[in-house]
């Protein structure tokens, strides 16, 4: 057996709160290994984002350790934050996109920040990137001329961008029509097939059904969902 991309080990995430603490996460631990497709379902508010907020490092948690590769993303003595642009492409729910940058100048965006790829290169992956989803056109607008599922094809194109090991998608098709989500799956799953370690949040029974890997987080704990499970859970 090979050792795990990712070890999570007695991860607790409590929220204060005026009534008190308030558990989200209680003692997780998991192993995810390179190039898994893993997809993470749940009731709405069970704390999927505050999960991917954990892995990647965007959120610190009560206690507990969070390990990818030899790096120790829980370290908060360490910056994550250029670690983290090389090393993962993040999906967030409310794309963040740059608002004064055009769409793919947003994509070229952590490619400058990192030196990934000549700086002769750069515009030309973006817009390679922008027509795998179909929306090259879209190229020298602004995030705000583009409906929200062409925003979110721009923010997953830019998680893509510096090609890294890990990719984790908050509800990363939430916004798209079911032919625009199946060519988003199509290219996890590729990714996946290449290596990459896939993770995303989800609701979308049809795109569940396909997934390697589901895990259903409830009561602060992940379990390994069987195909039903994840089915039900995907559709609350």
């Amino acid at each position: 057996m090979h050792k795990p991309y990712i070890t999570v080990r007695n991860l607790h995430k409590a929220y204060e709160t005026l009534a008190g603490s308030q558990p989200v996460l209680t003692g997780m631990d998991f192993d995810i290994h390179q190039g898994d497709f893993v997809a993470i379902v749940g009731a709405s508010g069970v704390g999927k984002t505050t999960l991917l907020n954990m892995l990647t490092g965007v959120d610190a948690p009560s206690t507990g350790e969070v390990v990818i590769g030899d790096r120790v993303i829980t370290d908060t003595r360490t910056s994550q934050t250029k670690w983290r642009a090389k090393n993962m492409g993040i999906v967030f729910q409310l794309f963040q996109l740059l608002p004064t940058l055009s769409v793919a100048e947003n994509i070229v965006f952590p490619m400058d920040f990192t030196r990934t790829h000549s700086r002769a290169d750069r515009r030309a992956i973006a817009l390679e990137l922008l027509d795998r989803f179909g929306i090259a056109d879209q190229a020298d607008r602004t995030p705000d001329m583009l409906s929200g599922g062409q925003q979110q094809r721009v923010a997953i194109a830019r998680a893509m961008a510096n090609h890294p090991p890990l990719l984790i998608g908050d509800e990363p098709t939430a916004n798209l029509d079911h032919m625009s989500a199946s060519n988003v799956f199509s290219t996890f799953q590729g990714l996946a097939d290449g290596g990459t370690t896939v993770i995303i949040t989800t609701h979308d029974r049809d795109l569940v059904k396909h997934v390697p890997i589901v895990y259903e987080l409830t009561e602060g704990q992940l379990h390994r969902a069987t195909e039903s499970q994840a089915i039900r859970e995907a559709a609350s």
